[in-house]
């Protein structure tokens, strides 16, 4: 976004996924410091919205380098990193096809389980990983430009055992 468009009002869900964005990023010491990062990203908040945003999403102030205070959002736990062998378990268990194409593989599964294969591919903490959708039997799974979709594909049959 840029600041020179009007400011735009995000749905909460999106303001909040920004705001934690800009907390990790930067080192925000006050409220009135985070609306203005956000005006600068194109959004318009108020400091009461932002207050309301930083406890919802559980936000601390912790001392850094220097003393100085800053906002924090502790590490979410709600989604640990999966330990491969319950990723490996989820794709051979349910993964009966793999195809790619550029920075895209395709997973296919029997009806109704992708969803079981797409929670455990975003909860595997590969890096490559830029996100999936899922549909019934079908996962399109996107890699970063960095990662051809050849070299994630392989490593996929390879946890689902078809190689």
């Amino acid at each position: 976004m840029s600041s020179s468009a009007a400011p735009t009002r995000l749905a909460k869900a999106q303001r909040q996924h920004l705001v934690a964005k800009l907390l990790a990023g930067h080192a925000v010491h006050s409220q009135e410091q985070l609306v203005a990062l956000l005006a600068e990203e194109g959004v318009a908040a108020t400091q009461a919205t932002v207050s309301r945003d930083l406890d919802d999403l559980g936000a601390v102030r912790v001392r850094i380098a220097g003393g100085e205070a800053t906002y924090a959002v502790p590490e979410l736990t709600k989604h640990p990193v999966l330990p491969e062998e319950l990723v490996r378990r989820a794709f051979a268990d349910h993964v009966v096809e793999v195809a790619h194409s550029a920075n895209l593989v395709v997973l296919r599964t029997p009806p109704g389980t992708a969803n079981v294969v797409a929670a455990a591919l975003d909860r595997s903490g590969r890096p490559e990983i830029v996100g999936t959708v899922a549909g019934d039997d079908t996962i399109l799974v996107i890699v970063g430009e960095g990662t051809p979709g050849s070299t994630a594909a392989e490593w996929y049959r390879e946890l689902a055992g078809l190689t």
